[in-house]
């Protein structure tokens, strides 16, 4: 099949981890894959993170059935049309997650849909991380375009019923796979740890990615000033472009006195240092305070084989498989007693340790892009069923009398 795909592929920051694991673990193997990216996602004053360059060291090699044309820019349109009538397509499949990007994409899927080739999309945001009426208006502009849906998780599915009204037929769970980040072979913890600031007997707990209200960092430190009174050794280390004033976190670590407990790298970490921070830590925290889809910072601890203590929102509870690991959001004091379990419990680390070596070879690609694809032959079929439908052949003999 000739599957054309449309969303963010390196060195271009934003989901091209996930698009150029997808795209690759399909190229070759299933189909033939062309994929639309950006040479200009959006304009800089709408990013939050205040710069949107790109990341020399994400790359992705190519590969056989793989073409990768980088021709999209937010100011010219005609690079959009471009995109919509000349790819030579089975199915589309364009990955929707940001809403400066929805011209684009109402366009480029409006002219696939034209041209009588059904459209697939991958919803990696069912309703915004902070809140917006206008994503939602345009969403559903969107997603009438849409023959099929894939979300990561069962909650992903019923909001997408109980909001859009899509129908359950229409939407399909497949996981967010792994992202795989590169660890040199000379690396070595003990010196990584000693560069950030941390002992050999302290106790890392990271949370990982841009700074966000809906991250729960508010909650992280709260339980950390509960943790440290009967773990001294307890450290947080927190990383990740700012998107938001820091501020009222700091006064909070002050509050507590964590000022020496809590080590903080505000900034964008390219992909071929992201093994640092994970490799320095012993145990990774997603407390978010509210989140619809998969975590990519979740798919990179697993890859890590890292243990995880995440909340109960959103397929994070997907990436565990100890009831122990899940706790409710805002909860500072649920999420302190996990943390305190896992690091006062011998085995307790070492079991969440195994844990994420058995969610590692569930989230595998190959997988997923078996999945991926059926789907794109179930969804070519029932279009090609649908023209013949609307368009039948006529029956010899079957003439009107008058």
């Amino acid at each position: 099949m000739k599957i054309a795909m449309l969303g963010s592929f390196p060195p271009l920051r934003g989901i091209s981890s996930y698009c150029s694991a997808l795209s690759t673990a399909m190229a070759g193997a299933h189909c033939e894959v062309h994929f639309f990216s950006f040479k200009k996602m959006y304009p800089k004053f709408l990013y939050p993170g205040k710069n949107l360059e790109d990341d020399p060291t994400s790359l992705c090699l190519p590969r056989p059935f793989l073409k990768v044309s980088r021709t999209l820019s937010w100011y010219n349109p005609i690079s959009w049309v471009m995109a919509g009538i000349k790819s030579h397509a089975s199915v589309f499949h364009a990955q929707w997650w940001a809403l400066p990007l929805a011209p684009i994409y109402l366009c480029i899927c409006f002219l696939f849909k034209c041209r009588n080739i059904p459209v697939v999309l991958t919803l990696h945001n069912i309703t915004p991380h902070e809140s917006s009426r206008i994503f939602y208006g345009v969403s559903r502009l969107l997603f009438a375009m849409g023959d099929h849906f894939i979300v990561h998780c069962m909650q992903n599915k019923m909001k997408l019923t109980k909001i859009y009204g899509i129908p359950e037929k229409a939407i399909s769970i497949i996981p967010h796979g792994l992202l795989a980040f590169e660890t040199p072979s000379t690396t070595n913890r003990t010196q990584l740890r000693k560069a950030l600031g941390f002992r050999p007997e302290d106790q890392v707990m990271l949370v990982f990615g841009t700074i966000r209200p809906y991250k729960g960092i508010d909650t992280a430190i709260r339980a950390l000033s509960r943790v440290v009174q009967d773990l001294p050794e307890a450290r947080l280390l927190i990383a990740g472009k700012l998107w938001q004033d820091w501020t009222p976190y700091q006064e909070k670590i002050s509050r507590y006195g964590l000022e020496s407990r809590i080590t903080c790298v505000f900034e964008y970490i390219p992909a071929d240092q992201v093994y640092r921070y994970f490799h320095a830590c012993d145990l990774v925290l997603l407390p978010y305070q509210h989140f619809d889809s998969q975590s990519g910072v979740g798919s990179a601890a697993v890859f890590f084989r890292k243990p995880l203590i995440v909340t109960r929102t959103g397929g994070l509870p997907d990436l565990v498989l100890d009831p122990d690991a899940v706790v409710p959001p805002t909860d500072e004091d649920a999420l302190a007693k996990a943390i305190l379990h896992c690091f006062k419990t011998p085995f307790k680390l070492r079991k969440l340790t195994q844990d994420a070596d058995i969610m590692a070879r569930q989230l595998s690609w190959p997988h997923i892009a078996e999945r991926t694809v059926s789907l794109y032959r179930h969804v070519s079929q029932k279009n090609r069923r649908a023209r013949k439908t609307d368009f039948p052949h006529p029956v010899k003999g079957s003439g009107c009398d008058t």
